[in-house]
């Protein structure tokens, strides 16, 4: 038996289970932990096809594998959280908490898509679900971190909803962003790459020392998309 070749689908099959616990979590309210299981879990999503690559062993059934394992992890898991999250700030009887599994629908297409484009290699056509779920994870620890009694719940509510129709949209949306995949390590080939890092430690560092570090989380991932809008523009301009 060879072990090497199951190494990349053991990784893989620890990314779903992360997203299996984060789901368990968020029925329970544990935002942090659940948020915790997918921020481990996109690690996990990183490493399997770096440890295929790395050993020589990528396949079918692994590339498979790791788009069910994806969406878990950044499907299903983050529509469960924001669905609980809106089942917390509603009534019983809402159905508006319902609107959170947009999230994984619409994961399911974005996965669907990515697995049978091949112009995808270099850089994202739409919001990569990991991408996405990070976003969403961060909403509820925002709510229980900074909210105050003065803070309008049918305010937060409505901003959930339109985050969720926004962001699911964007999931498909044909914007392409930026993939951190480097071909070299020039600061001319990758200007963009290398400012959204230097940008990302620079939030981090500022928001942790400042106290919002959950907040960090949103700012980031909206950085993200505007650098690669930026981006874009610059390669059309070039055109």
């Amino acid at each position: 038996m060879n072990i090497k070749r199951h190494i990349p689908n053991i990784i893989t099959l620890s990314n779903l289970f992360c997203g299996i616990l984060a789901i368990e979590q968020a029925f329970y309210h544990q935002y942090f932990w659940a948020g915790s299981f997918i921020i481990l879990g996109a690690t996990f999503d990183f490493f399997d096809g770096f440890s295929a690559r790395l050993l020589s062993v990528s396949n079918v059934i692994g590339k498979e594998l790791d788009s069910l394992a994806d969406m878990v992890t950044f499907g299903v898991a983050p529509g469960v959280i924001t669905y609980s999250f809106l089942r917390e700030l509603t009534s019983e009887a809402s159905l508006l908490p319902y609107f959170a599994f947009l999230i994984p629908l619409l994961s399911a297409v974005r996965l669907a898509r990515f697995n049978v484009d091949e112009n995808q290699s270099d850089k994202f056509i739409g919001l990569p679900t990991p991408a996405n779920s990070i976003f969403f994870l961060s909403l509820p620890l925002i709510y229980k971190e900074y909210a105050d009694t003065t803070t309008s719940t049918n305010l937060i509510i409505t901003c959930v909803l339109l985050l969720t129709l926004v962001f699911s949209l964007l999931l498909n949306a044909r914007i392409e962003l930026l993939a951190l995949k480097f071909k070299t390590f020039k600061w001319s080939d990758n200007t963009f790459r290398f400012s959204f890092i230097l940008t990302t430690l620079f939030i981090l560092i500022t928001f942790t020392t400042l106290g919002y570090f959950y907040a960090s989380i949103p700012t980031i991932i909206i950085i993200y998309l505007l650098i690669s809008v930026i981006n874009n523009l610059k390669n059309n301009t070039k055109l």
